[in-house]
């Protein structure tokens, strides 16, 4: 390591910065970027896939060298292990707070968590499958191993994942890791501007027939949401709590070394099960080491009683920052030649995605839950499965401004369901996508979807009481 690395490296991250601060200007003077609420970091990104060497460096004019989009490339990646492992730090127990009880009120967060989990198979299913069912009459077509697997990555976690995906492959030694991540990337644009575009028609569609508990009006964005900030100092809303003085040590500083700390515990862990070829985990990247490991973390920090040291919203911010320069990043440094041999497939696939999505989701929730606000629970799970989460919570604010309904406080009570669900398939999955091939992942898929609806009808059964004691959908 040289001074004159670290220079590179700082000079291409401030490349990033400023493509980030184009990316907000743009955001709030272009109306239909405010119209999708498309990210600063997604427009930010194109501008500087636009600016680099794989479409204006094609005419021989250099505003972003191929060393800063190489860079940028493998930054994404290895930045999403800090972002991960901080996920659930600060998710302290709230001793004060009464738990979820009643058999009726298990089962219910019990079908959410089996719904919610479940379009995440469905998506593998048809990702998978469409490319092995195309391949079945166009034997000639060029599809890498387990290409489409990326739309469950692309539409549940957003551009953020292309980096994920691409550490996952990379560290598999697989040759196609860039060109995946930049499906990855694709995908997760595709369902960020259609889940909003779709969730707003849908919603309008669903106030016609009076299927919306709140809302009886045409569905609009909220002005607030549109423009990604406010000029208004009294509106602006606080980064969090200090935890701690800067005489001693920073705040941020704080939150920021535990993540750094657990990330470097992460990477030694993964290097003794490479070294000592640990089946089942010598595949699987570093950044579930860390997302694991900070689970560990988190419990010590709460059992010896130092929650007043993690507030959650500081910790966020510091995730926010990590995932905005990655998903630049990730966008700008995308082989978007190469990306473009599968655009018809790509399209193909997304558009049987929102369909699934929609029927997973929104059907589903009519259907296994038909008594207690199904439509908004439906439209949260829809915009979270086909962008991120706040393109679900931005849904529901249309359909209920002022949470009312218990939809977003019994979705963050599911959490623990899907966490489980998600900590014991997620070492097979990423196995399946270094070693496996398109058909084992299909059936994986296909258990994975399975296995959610057996959770569905578990928490059926719960569900059920006598008629006379069913709630109405307005009170359950």
């Amino acid at each position: 390591m040289t001074s004159a690395l670290l220079q590179s490296l700082l000079k291409s991250t401030a490349g990033l910065s400023a493509l980030l601060l184009a990316g907000m200007f743009l955001r709030a003077k272009v109306p239909l970027f405010r119209k999708f609420l498309v990210p600063a970091s997604v427009i930010g990104g194109f501008l500087g896939l636009l600016l680099g060497p794989e479409i204006l460096g094609q005419t021989g004019v250099e505003v972003i060298s191929e060393d800063w989009s190489a860079t940028w490339s493998l930054l994404a990646s290895i930045l999403v292990v800090p972002m991960f492992a901080g996920t659930p730090l600060g998710n302290f127990r709230d001793r004060n707070k009464k738990r979820a009880s009643g058999r009726r009120e298990v089962g219910k967060i019990t079908i959410i968590s089996g719904i919610a989990s479940g379009a995440f198979g469905f998506q593998v299913i048809i990702g998978v499958g469409i490319p092995l069912l195309l391949l079945q009459f166009l034997p000639n077509l060029n599809f890498y191993n387990n290409f489409g697997y990326e739309i469950c990555q692309g539409f549940n976690g957003g551009h953020s994942m292309a980096g994920a995906i691409g550490n996952i492959l990379m560290e598999g030694g697989v040759s196609h890791w860039e060109l995946a991540q930049g499906v990855v990337t694709t995908f997760a644009t595709i369902g960020l501007l259609g889940g909003i575009l779709l969730g707003v028609w849908i919603i309008n569609r669903a106030s016609r027939k009076g299927q919306t508990a709140i809302l009886k009006d045409s569905a609009t964005l909220p002005a607030e949401s549109t423009y990604g900030f406010t000029p208004d100092i009294s509106s602006q809303n606080s980064l969090g709590r200090e935890t701690t003085t800067s005489s001693s040590i920073e705040t941020i500083t704080v939150h920021l070394a535990v993540i750094l700390v657990d990330c470097g515990l992460a990477y030694w862990l993964h290097g003794l099960a490479v070294k000592y070829h640990v089946i089942g985990l010598q595949d699987i990247p570093v950044w579930p080491y860390a997302l694991i490991l900070m689970y560990g973390v988190n419990y010590i920090i709460d059992i010896l009683g130092l929650q007043w040291m993690i507030d959650a919203k500081v910790k966020s911010h510091i995730s926010g920052v990590l995932a905005d320069l990655s998903i630049t990043a990730a966008i700008a440094s995308m082989p978007i030649r190469a990306v473009m041999l599968y655009m018809l497939p790509i399209v193909l696939i997304s558009a049987v995605g929102f369909v699934v999505v929609y029927f997973t989701t929104v059907k589903m929730f009519q259907l296994l839950l038909p008594d207690s606000y199904p439509f908004e629970r439906g439209i949260l799970s829809f915009g979270i499965n086909t962008g991120v989460m706040m393109t679900g919570v931005t849904l529901l604010k249309i359909c209920d401004p002022k949470f009312e309904t218990p939809v977003m406080s019994d979705y963050s009570l599911s959490y623990a369901i899907r966490q489980a669900i998600e900590l014991i398939t997620t070492p097979i999955m990423y196995g399946l996508l270094v070693r496996g091939t398109s058909f084992q992942m299909l059936i994986f898929g296909i258990l994975y979807a399975v296995g959610c609806y057996i959770v569905v009808a578990i928490g059926r059964l719960l569900y059920r009481t006598p008629k006379s004691a069913q709630p109405s959908a307005a009170n359950s």
